[in-house]
């Protein structure tokens, strides 16, 4: 056998178990779930397709469609405004913390990560429940007359959400910043650019990938959040993943619930497609 049949053999071997692994618990279920989106109910059976009934409802019945838009509007807006959040702090740790001080910076910043999901949003419930600590501190400096309605709202949902991500986003835009070179501020600032110039012309251009990155990785895990939404928007305005469970658990059809989902990993595939670029982008 020659060398080269004997290197591709042993590169098969090394890739054969992560390559099972994935056939076994990503391909072979989402194939499943597929093939369920297609049957439908009939009273409590589920027949077989091939039937597109459900994704046709998905997109006309308002109800539906109108749990898709409220998830693409808050991730959006929690997206937005954890880059914005995210992107100051982490120049602020990679330039103007002292090197020595950096880590504890960076430690300080995921300390959220360390609790409990569940337990965050709970807590987040009572931070912004009309007896909850901003509501009380607002009457009490007479800013408001009286508690306004925080909780079970879409801002609720946005405020927890962006809790988490910037400290995602944080880390991401961080790393990119630490590698970037001084010369090129130092370039920039000997051709005459002025401090907000050298930052919006040159370093913010050259963080894209890791704000990108984080952007992805913000808008995968945000549209399909469950917890968050559930615990603190309630179910005034259902998002996606609320509509799923909700089919899954009081209605029982799962036909509807795997279109759903597949419609789900859909938006999540074109918001890949989207950001490849920057994903595969070398960093700097």
């Amino acid at each position: 056998m020659s060398l080269e049949r004997q290197e591709k053999r042993h590169g098969a071997a090394l890739v054969a178990p992560a390559l099972l692994w994935a056939v076994a618990f990503f391909v072979l279920p989402f194939a499943a779930m597929v093939a369920m989106s297609t049957a439908k109910m009939v009273g409590r059976e589920i027949v077989p397709g091939p039937d597109f009934g459900n994704y046709i409802r998905i997109f006309t019945e308002p109800p539906l469609t109108r749990a898709i838009f409220v998830s693409l509007e808050i991730t959006a807006i929690v997206t937005i405004l954890s880059v914005l959040l995210a992107w100051p702090l982490a120049w602020i740790i990679a330039t103007r913390v002292p090197a020595k001080w950096q880590r504890l910076a960076l430690l300080l910043a995921v300390l959220p990560f360390w609790t409990s999901y569940v337990v965050r949003s709970y807590s987040w419930a009572l931070v912004l429940g009309e007896k909850g600590i901003v509501m009380n501190t607002l009457v009490g400096l007479h800013i408001l007359s009286e508690p306004v309605q925080i909780m079970a709202t879409r801002t609720a949902t946005v405020i927890g959400f962006t809790h988490f991500f910037v400290m995602l986003l944080t880390l991401t835009i961080y790393s990119n910043l630490v590698q970037l070179s001084p010369n090129y501020a130092r370039a920039a600032e000997d051709l005459g650019a002025s401090r907000w110039q050298v930052i919006r012309l040159v370093i913010l251009p050259l963080t894209l990938p890791g704000v990108v990155t984080g952007a992805f990785l913000t808008f995968v895990l945000c549209i399909g959040d469950y917890i968050t939404p559930q615990i603190l928007g309630g179910n005034n305005e259902l998002t996606l993943p609320q509509l799923i469970m909700l089919q899954l658990g009081r209605r029982g059809d799962y036909p509807m619930a795997s279109a759903l989902s597949v419609v789900l990993m859909a938006m999540v595939t074109l918001a890949y497609a989207g950001c490849a670029r920057w994903l595969k982008m070398d960093r700097v």
